[in-house]
Formats: C-alpha cells, sequence, structure tokens
C-alpha cells in the first residue's frame, strides 16, 4: 500500500501514552499488559499491528495518524505506510479471556468488523454512477443503502466513504435521475442518495453544481412537498449547504425555483420538527437576504406573522434564527409595511433584546431600527411611539450601559436619538400602569 500522511487537523489533540494505568484490583480482574493499547493502555477491542511489528488498538493508532504522526509511537521509528494488519491471534486471546473472567464483570467484546477500504469505497462509487446512468433506479437504491450500511458501522468507513468521492458521485446520480419522471420509484431513490449525501457535507463545488440544477432543485421541491418526514428534513438541509455556499447571484437562481418558497413557508407554517423548522429558516434567511424581491415574496406568502408567532415562546436556536429572518425581510418596504402593521412586532422585537443571545439582541435591534429609522416617509410615527410605550428606550439605554459593539452600537444610538425626540408624545407602560398608586413616602 502507498505511503501517504495527512496534515494535523485545527483542534485535535495528539494522543500520548500513558505511563502507567490506574487499577482498582480489589474490583476487576488485571489485565494482562500485552492486552493493552500501547497508547491509551486500555483493553484492546480491535488489535492490529503496524510495519514495526507493535500492535495497538485500531482506533488509538488511526488518531495518531490522522493527526499527522509518521511514527510508531513505542519504537519512534519512521513508519513506511499506514497499513494496519489485523491481529485475530491476539483478538481472539482477549475475547477468550474476557469470557474467563465474566463472573468478575468482564464484557466479551464484540468480533469488530473489517473496516472498509477505499477501494472497495471507490468500486460501490463506481457502480452507483453506472446504475444511475443506465437509470436503474433499484440497483442504485440498494447500492446507496449499502453504502450508508458501510458508514454506519463505523466513523472511520465514514471517512474513508467522503475522502473517496462520495458527495459528488451522489449528487451526480441525484441530478442525473432527477433529469427523468418523477413517480414514487424515483422519489424513493432520490430520498436514499440524500439521507447518504447528508452525512457527506460540506459538499465541494462540483457537488453544489449538480444539486443546483434545475432538474435537481425541481426534485427537491417535490420532496419538500410529498416525501416522507426524513426525506422533508433531507431535502431541506440539503437546500440549506447548497445556498450558505453560494453568491448572491446563484441564490437567485435557486429562489426562482416553482415552488421553493412556497414549500419552506409551509414548512415553517406546519413544522415537522426542530431541526426541520430550523434548517427551513436558515435557508430562508440566505434566499430572502440575496434580494428584495425575493424578501417580497416571503412577505407576501406570510412569513413576517408567522416569524412573530415563532418567537413569542421557541428556544435560543430558534429565536435567533427567526430574528435574522426577519431582519433580513425587514429590508423590503414591503416588510417593514407588514411588520408595522403587526401589533407584535415592535413588543416582541423589544422583549428579546435581553435574554436570549448577544446575537439575538442584534438581530433584534437591527430589525427594530430598520422599522423607525424611515417612519417619516413610510408609517408615521407609530412604531416610534410604541416603542416608547414598550419601554424601547430604557432598554436600549441599558443596553448601552451593560455593552455592546459594531453595528448594535450603532444602530442603538440611533434608534435611542428618534426615541428621545418623541418622549413626550408617548409614556412607557410601566409608568402608566402604577402613576395612580400612591407612594408610601
Amino acid at each position: 500500500m502507498a505511503s501517504y500522511w495527512r496534515t494535523p487537523k485545527p483542534g485535535r489533540k495528539i494522543p500520548f501514552i500513558k505511563k502507567s494505568p490506574v487499577e482498582n484490583p480489589i474490583m476487576e480482574p488485571s489485565i494482562p499488559t500485552h492486552f493493552r493499547c500501547p497508547i491509551s493502555l486500555d483493553l484492546m477491542k480491535d488489535p492490529v499491528t503496524v510495519s514495526t511489528g507493535i500492535t495497538y488498538d485500531r482506533h488509538s493508532i488511526e488518531t495518531w495518524f490522522e493527526v499527522g504522526n509518521q511514527t510508531c509511537p513505542v519504537t519512534n521509528n519512521v513508519l513506511k505506510s499506514e497499513e494496519l494488519i489485523p491481529n485475530h491471534s491476539l483478538r481472539r486471546m482477549i475475547q477468550d479471556w474476557c469470557v474467563a473472567n465474566r463472573s468478575l464483570g468482564i464484557e466479551r467484546i464484540p468480533t469488530p468488523r473489517i473496516p472498509v477500504t477505499p477501494i472497495q469505497v471507490s468500486e460501490l462509487l463506481s457502480e452507483i454512477a453506472s446504475a444511475s446512468r443506465r437509470g436503474d433506479r433499484a440497483r442504485c437504491r440498494e447500492l446507496v443503502a449499502k453504502i450508508k450500511a458501510l458508514g454506519r458501522e463505523s466513523e472511520r468507513n465514514w471517512r474513508c466513504i467522503v475522502s473517496g468521492g462520495a458527495g459528488r458521485v451522489l449528487s451526480a446520480s441525484f441530478s442525473e435521475l432527477a433529469a427523468g419522471s418523477f413517480d414514487n420509484s424515483t422519489s424513493g431513490v432520490l430520498e436514499e442518495i440524500l439521507s447518504a449525501l447528508a452525512a457527506c457535507f460540506p459538499l465541494d463545488e462540483e457537488a453544489h453544481w449538480h444539486i443546483g440544477s434545475p432538474e435537481s432543485l425541481n426534485s427537491l421541491v417535490l420532496i419538500l412537498n410529498c416525501g416522507d418526514l426524513a426525506g422533508r428534513l433531507n431535502a431541506v438541509l440539503m437546500l440549506k449547504e447548497l445556498v450558505s455556499s453560494l453568491d448572491a447571484d446563484r441564490i437567485n437562481v435557486v429562489a426562482d425555483t416553482d415552488g421553493l418558497i412556497e414549500a419552506l413557508v409551509k414548512l415553517i407554517e406546519k413544522p415537522i420538527s426542530p431541526q426541520t423548522t430550523k434548517a427551513s429558516l436558515v435557508t430562508t434567511f440566505y434566499l430572502a437576504s440575496s434580494s428584495e424581491m425575493t424578501a417580497v415574496k416571503f412577505v407576501e406568502m406570510g412569513l413576517v406573522s408567522l416569524l412573530l408567532e415563532i418567537l413569542v415562546d421557541s428556544d435560543k436556536s430558534m429565536c435567533e434564527k427567526a430574528l435574522a429572518v426577519l431582519d433580513g425581510v425587514l429590508e423590503s418596504k414591503k416588510g417593514r409595511e407588514t411588520a408595522s402593521d403587526h401589533s407584535l412586532a415592535v413588543p416582541v422585537l423589544v422583549k428579546k433584546m435581553f435574554r436570549v443571545s448577544d446575537m439575538a439582541t442584534g438581530f433584534a435591534v437591527s430589525a427594530l431600527w430598520k422599522l423607525c429609522k424611515n417612519y417619516e416617509q413610510e408609517r408615521g410615527e407609530g412604531c416610534l411611539v410604541e416603542a416608547l410605550q414598550v419601554g424601547a428606550f430604557q432598554k436600549l439605554l441599558l443596553l448601552l450601559q451593560v455593552g455592546c459593539t459594531g453595528t448594535t452600537k450603532e444602530k442603538a444610538s440611533e434608534l435611542l436619538k428618534l426615541l428621545n425626540g418623541m418622549r413626550g408624545r408617548g409614556e412607557c407602560i410601566e409608568t402608566v400602569d402604577f402613576k395612580a398608586l400612591k407612594r408610601p413616602f
């Protein structure tokens, strides 16, 4: 096997050889030294031998290689390759020892599955590509299911599958099959491919090109509308992956796909799972932020009202995403007019300035600023007076005292100036509620 070495991955910790095991001889039997991995000093579950003849647990030595090491941890000799030879004899000895000590609470380690090889992955992907070109949906679905099964066996298998180019091959197969007639058999294989592709994120530019084809986008919309729960989730995850990597012009092409905006709004209006809703919101954010025309389409579909309803009672992550989308659609005049006419808009934005997250605070201030800054030309003084009545002035002062930076600070300061000019025309709700009470002093 040819030798190759990976560069260290950022954030990965380099494994080290422990000096001595910590044992409790009263609670458990002593593990024979040659059954322990020299790196982790734990009982080996999948012993493999490197070219120097030293045996390690597969997970430990593969982690050693992944961070860029090229030596044998014990001998410190440079290894000629990363080839790992399963040590079946030692593994059977370890299993026998586990069985012999079962009464002491030792569980028998299962026989490990043989990891998939790059050659096997290449052959499977080649068969998938060939089956999709022939239009053999049944065979393609069978092979994709096999790829998924291999990936589920271990994280290592998925890494091997992804590094073998699965994203490009599967996305090309999706595009080719999507070009044919759409029926139940097509829907089934396309949903199977989407399920496999979701484990290959992030996809490269070639894969994005295949998924961004008109045929693929039309099929994604059909799955969003007619697919099963898993299919709809994977379809919106694929759209999220696609639009988050494209420039504005290409996003506009995606947004022009017939029925796409309606399908996304439907998923937000009638949620099928929190993950699906969040992915739909992120996808909507990228689409609505790409052009005012697209934002207006979302507004006309009733998105502003849906977002405000989500913001009334939702978790931190959902709030952040809903505020981001609302801030995006308020770039359009139609979005600002719709939000100004909604009774929840200003109170909800003021409420979400605190106690969610810094990100939510930034979006809430930005959205309120967009509603108020053009009040003279668009909606009169209603938003400013309403903001004063629900305590925006006090909250913005507190926000600046607590500390905020960048554009959030600039917009909060500008909002305070606008509100200060209106303070004689509106009164904070807290003051109105208690002005009739007699003070005890």
